[in-house]
């Protein structure tokens, strides 16, 4: 195997997959991390306080495979019911553990305790409120601050620990306190800290149940917090090993949901980070669980891939693990087509279906097959062939250079070893899959092409992609077009953060998602959130241009940015009055009748 020139500081290597071995937490009867394969959740979007409801969906989702269940329990009186659904899903004979989602209030957690498995809570909102206030805290206020939150705290830790209970500490890019902003900043570091502010408390009381998540609408900062917290957990030393709970936060519904979940979860996955995982969509709950277990499929114990015993030193990384920089690259051209350099990340067909595409040119709008993979004569070189890179040294342009196919390597170590060996002035076109012979159908092809090209995107590597792994030539051009979207490299349509829905949504999410997509996916480079409630609202508002936000049952409130702008408007009259705001702040352009429908994934 490779041997590490230096220890990377949040997992065994970049290049090869190994998982983190972490400590067993028990939910119920169900192990987190240890040696257990990686578990899959999902949560109710019924009302807690619907017993009836709770239970039919929560059967539901145990027939369709879900582990572990998580209820929302925004209120005291909402935990309460925790007791009734408990009892019927066990004399229904279902024994899936059930976790109560927390936010604000310390009471109902402790009332939620007395009914569930675990207990989930936002170190963000546990004891906070934002108000999104601007003021320098002095070390002294800040440690008042802290000793406030061991108060609140160590209540429902020290319940947890006689009853054995577990805890989900997990911090949400939206929903940071003003104390974390104000010191760290709306950054991976500030979602690190809130989360070991409160880890802190638990550890000086001996409890140990503990799971971490960090999750974000932007996937980019998602595994750059990721990777951050476990770097700070291996120098916290022995007895830190706490198992990873991982998902996209508001990832959307239909191929938008499934590319960016692959993408966030995926590429963490691979760096051997994850022991639970919640792909959460716009669905119907029980949507989530097959696609979870599918992308959690080649990373269980049973299915694993196993690297050969390559035997040579890893070159240092060739990206920055904690933020994100574009990968230098000289300048190609191809046919009148710019790659590298400033220009936007290209899209690569096979011969054939560039030619079968071609003469759909003009209906396609800006999904258009831009570079024919044969006249681009990308180089193809085995990772591990230092011939090949002498040769490739010699050059005097810039070159086109890809992996191999059949490189016995996995493809994201595989192109990751290809960026740290190859000089910068070359331009690097990534691959889906090494195998392109495989027939996949279109759901593996997409969550596959996700997480490995969607992953090195992120990391900043690739000046151009192939899909080769979806063989329907449009479905193949429109994924290339949503991979691009969902990690940010290149925007060629409007792009939406949406909740996922549960018992504290105040409007129908799934009917509102549509019908705001529908009116608005035409428009370039804009950004809307559509929010069940408030508890990730105003933050997630921070990094949207505009904002849908259930305020009161069927009522909405617009934002801009993070600014509340318009309240209770009825939600039949809400996206007109979304689209004239976009109207008043210039971002409004009407659609063209050529734009194709990219949701034909």
């Amino acid at each position: 195997m490779f041997m590490s020139s230096d220890s990377l500081s949040y997992c065994s290597s970049i290049y090869r997959y190994k998982r983190r071995q972490t400590r067993e937490v028990m939910v119920g009867s169900v192990g987190i991390g240890g040696n257990n394969p990686i578990r899959i959740q999902s949560m109710l979007t019924s009302d807690t306080r619907d017993t009836i409801a709770c239970v039919q969906e929560a059967l539901q989702l145990a027939e369709a495979g879900c582990e572990i269940i998580r209820l929302t329990a925004q209120t005291k009186i909402y935990a309460a019911n925790l007791e009734n659904i408990a009892r019927e899903l066990r004399a229904a004979g279902c024994q899936v553990p059930l976790v109560a989602d927390i936010h604000f209030k310390p009471d109902a957690a402790l009332e939620a305790a007395k009914w569930v498995e675990k207990i989930r809570i936002n170190p963000g909102n546990f004891v906070d409120k934002k108000k999104f206030e601007i003021r320098d805290y002095t070390d002294d206020e800040y440690e008042q601050e802290l000793e406030r939150i061991r108060k609140e705290l160590s209540p429902l830790v020290l319940f947890c620990k006689e009853y054995g209970r577990a805890m989900r500490i997990g911090s949400n890019h939206g929903s940071l306190s003003d104390r974390i902003l104000n010191r760290y900043g709306d950054t991976p570091e500030g979602m690190v800290e809130s989360a070991l502010e409160f880890a802190r408390i638990a550890h000086d009381l001996d409890y140990h149940d503990l799971v971490f998540s960090m999750k974000s609408s932007n996937v980019k900062v998602m595994i750059a917090a990721y990777r951050l917290l476990v770097k700070r957990l291996n120098e916290l030393g022995e007895g830190w090993n706490y198992p990873i709970h991982l998902g996209v936060t508001e990832a959307g519904a239909g191929e938008d949901g499934r590319v960016k979940s692959a993408i966030g979860i995926g590429s963490l996955l691979q760096d051997g980070i994850g022991d639970t995982l919640r792909v959460s969509l716009t669905e119907d709950a029980v949507c989530e669980v097959p696609v979870a277990y599918a992308v959690a499929a080649p990373f269980q114990p049973e299915r694993c891939f196993n690297e050969p015993d390559l035997g040579r030193v890893e070159p240092p990384a060739p990206f920055p693990f904690y933020s994100y920089s574009r990968r230098s690259a000289g300048l190609s051209m191809c046919y009148g087509i710019r790659l590298g350099w400033n220009s936007p990340v290209r899209v690569v067909l096979p011969h054939e279906a560039y030619e079968e595409l071609q003469q759909e040119r003009g209906a396609l709008g800006d999904y258009v097959p831009e570079i024919d993979a044969e006249k681009l004569e990308a180089i193809e070189v085995d990772p591990l062939d230092d011939q090949a890179f002498a040769e490739l040294q010699n050059s005097p342009e810039p070159l086109v250079v890809t992996v191999k196919d059949e490189c016995p390597m996995n493809v994201v170590g595989a192109f990751r070893l290809l960026a740290a060996r190859l000089e910068d002035r070359h331009l690097i076109m990534l691959k889906d899959t090494l195998t392109p012979k495989v027939a996949l159908d279109s759901e593996t092809a997409l969550l596959t092409a996700s997480r490995n090209i969607g992953s090195l995107l992120c990391d900043g590597i690739g000046e151009a992609i192939l899909i080769q792994g979806e063989h329907d030539p449009h479905k193949a051009l429109f994924l290339a077009y949503h991979i691009l979207q969902a990690s940010g490299a290149r925007l060629t349509r409007a792009d939406y953060v949406s909740c996922p829905s549960c018992g504290r949504t105040l409007y129908n999410i799934q009917e509102a998602v549509a019908k705001i997509k529908k009116a608005t996916s035409h428009l370039k480079g804009i950004k809307i959130a559509v929010m069940g409630c408030i508890v990730n609202g105003p933050g997630e508002m921070a990094d949207a241009d505009f904002g849908y936000v259930g305020g009161a049952p069927g009522k909405i409130n617009l934002y801009v940015k993070k600014t509340p702008v318009k309240f209770n408007i009825p939600q039949d009259q809400a996206v007109d009055c979304l689209i004239e705001l976009i109207r008043e702040n210039g971002r409004w352009s009407d659609p063209e009748t050529t734009v194709s429908n990219a949701e034909s994934i």
